[in-house]
Formats: C-alpha cells, structure tokens, sequence
C-alpha cells in the first residue's frame, strides 16, 4: 500500500532520517584471496547459523553463532564528545552495540579505529563486565554509556560495550570497527536499551520503524532509513508479515520451491530477515538438496562451485511468505568471483533440533525487496526494490 499522499510526502521529507550504507570486500574475499578460507571453514564450520539457546546470565550476550563472514554493507556512526567516527554493522539478527577500545589488547584492535574515553567529555562507565559470544570466538569488555549520534540523531547517555579483547579470526579481518544491532531487547544485553528503542524513547523519530534498501545495480544508493519510509526505493506495495516470535525479525514461510515443485520447508517453516548476513542459509539437508538440484559441487576449501556458462539456464528459486511469492534469481543465488568462478550463495546452517527448519534471509534476499522494519506493530514489510 502507499502510506501517504502529496502532502504526506511532504511531511515524510521533514521526520525521514536516511543514512547512506557503504558496500565492503568481505572477509569471505579477504580470506578466498589470501588462501586462508578453507582452514577458516575447517575451524569454524556452519558458524553463522541461528541456534535457540537459554541466555547464561545478565553479563553474557549469546549472539546467533555467527562470524558476518559475508557481511556486504555498513554504516558510519560517531561516539562521545567531541565526536569518534566508527564503521558499524547495522544489524537486524542482533541487539548489542559495541566498538574497540583503546584498552583492547587483541591483535584485531590494531587493524580498527578504538574508542578513547579519556577524549569524551559525555563519557560515564559503568563497570559491569560485558561477553558477546560469537561461533569464531568472544568479545570480551565492559558497558559505558555516551552520546552516540548515527544519521544526525543525537542520543544521550546511550549504553554500549567497548572491547578488551576480541576474536581474532573474527575481527582480524573485517572492515568494520563494531556491531550495532537492531533486533529486538530481547536479544541484548540485560538491563540495557538498544540504539534504536532509544530513538523512539527520546522522540528522535516520528514512527517507530525503520527499513533497509541494499543496492545492487540501480541508480540509489543504499541506505537506511529510520523513523519513516521512502516509497521511491520500492515498486508496486507493502506486503505486511506479522512477526512470529519478538526476539529476531522472524517471519512464517509458506515454501521454497524452483519450476512450481516445492525443494525444502514444504510444511511451512520459519525465516529470518537478517541485514547482518549475505547468504541465504538454511537447514543442512535442505541446502545440500539445492545444491544437488542446481548442479553445484563442493570445492576444495569447503564451498560450493558451478560452471558459470549454466548460470543463465538456472531457474528462479521461489520463497513464499504468508501467500505472496518472492522470487530469487540465479543471478541472486549465483556469485561470480573476480577470478571467473562461481559460487553459490547458499549456506548450511546448523541443525536445531527446537526448530527444526529455520532459514536465514541475508542480503541475497534484501538486495532485491525492500524491507521494513515495522516496531509499533511487529510486522515486516516488504515490496520489490528498484
């Protein structure tokens, strides 16, 4: 549906807060060009995938076991006063926001800009010890709170960790500082206030939502945009799905299936939109089974190759949500190295025997439907990008 009209659109310029998102080389590349991937993948196999899991306890903040190995897309924001610019990843599979810290002895802190406190004069600590733990390893540090400012928005007193270690394999080759995360409270630090509740606590924005637009060839740029939504960046309307469980943006899905035959969760099944991942990851057998159909073959180093030539035979992969089909096509699901390889884009999650058949919908997905992120009515919307 189109949520305004002439003079709504006017009103949305004045609230609409849009922030440009930078496309980076992944670690995934990094790895592939140094030669390192495959004992990366032999140390850390399936380490991105979602897992149920009780939380430990107030100081530990269990993330969904993965190492943003494909991670495509950050955005910049800026910490203390004055101001310390940081490259973060704005991430929907996620609720904690943390950066390096001049006191992070990690080899990873070196290759990152950190955090000084003494610089601030905002700064307050708090002293309470902060864990976030990831498949490739930890992050280890403690909770302050600060003026954080991200698309111009200020907020006051924002909680947040600053690192004293990190994991190295994790970090040591990423081109981002830290993480800020978007998911639901549920998902985050205990007793704490994600960056973008605070938005809406402190009046920053006019709705409480926000919604992604990850570019691939078009004229934008991506973006995201919080407290309102840009009709321009999406065609036709909003398909609106209800949140099934508060603690991921998680969504039902009716299908996937490929020529009108249905290839995995016949039964129905769940997803998550993630903007913190790139692939589409799935169950183990489901994943192998479209590697099978496809005509994919297992490399050396532990991925997933074709023959580039039957690339644009290859159909489109279908997946459908609350009775509307979202179209994938070979040209999504298919990668296309600078050394003329091609990988798919598809990844084997691990097996979760509390959710059996649970699938990851990264930026393959997103860079093809735009996506809100509705809050004030736990939904998701989403409509064809342009």
């Amino acid at each position: 549906m189109k949520w305004f009209g002439v003079l709504g659109l006017v009103t949305l310029s004045e609230c609409l807060v849009i922030i440009p998102l930078m496309k980076i080389k992944s670690m995934r590349e990094n790895l592939r060009e140094g030669n390192m991937l495959k004992d990366y993948l032999d140390r850390y196999p399936h380490s991105r995938a979602h897992r149920a899991e009780q939380r430990p306890g107030p100081a530990l903040s269990l993330e969904p076991m993965r190492n943003y190995l494909d991670l495509a897309y950050i955005g910049i924001i800026s910490i203390g006063t004055p101001p310390q610019e940081f490259k973060v990843v704005l991430d929907t599979g996620s609720a904690d926001f943390w950066v390096p810290s001049i006191y992070c002895s990690s080899p990873a802190c070196a290759r990152h800009k950190v955090f000084n406190p003494l610089l601030s004069s905002t700064f307050l600590v708090s002293g309470r010890p902060v864990n976030v733990a990831y498949g490739s390893g930890g992050m280890s540090g403690f909770l302050a709170y600060d003026t954080v400012k991200i698309g111009g928005l200020m907020l006051v007193a924002q909680a947040f960790g600053l690192s004293l270690q990190e994991p190295g394999s994790f970090m040591e080759y990423a081109f981002f500082d830290g993480i800020l995360g978007l998911s639901y409270p549920s998902l985050g630090l205990q007793g704490t206030t994600p960056v973008f509740d605070n938005l809406w606590i402190q009046g920053l924005i006019s709705q409480n939502l926000f919604a992604f637009y990850l570019s691939s060839k078009g004229e934008k740029g991506s973006v995201l945009m919080l407290g309102g939504v840009d009709p321009s960046y999406y065609s036709g309307e909003l398909h609106w799905v209800p949140v099934s469980k508060l603690a991921y943006w998680q969504l039902a899905m009716d299908s996937i299936s490929m020529n009108g035959e249905i290839i995995a969760c016949g039964s129905g099944c769940q997803g998550i939109i993630d903007t913190g991942t790139s692939l589409l990851t799935g169950p183990r057998q489901s994943v192998l089974n479209i590697q099978k159909i496809i005509g994919a073959r297992a490399s050396h180093d532990g991925e997933h190759v074709l023959d580039c030539d039957t690339v644009h035979s290859l159909p489109d992969i279908v997946f459908t949500i609350n009775g509307v089909t979202y179209p994938v096509p070979a040209s999504a699901y298919i990668q296309k190295s600078d050394l003329h390889i091609c990988y798919t884009n598809f990844e084997e999650g691990m097996d979760n025997s509390t959710d059996p058949e649970i699938w990851v919908l990264g930026d393959v997905f997103l860079r093809l439907y735009f996506t809100v992120f509705d809050r004030a009515n736990n939904r998701i919307g989403l409509a064809p990008a342009v």
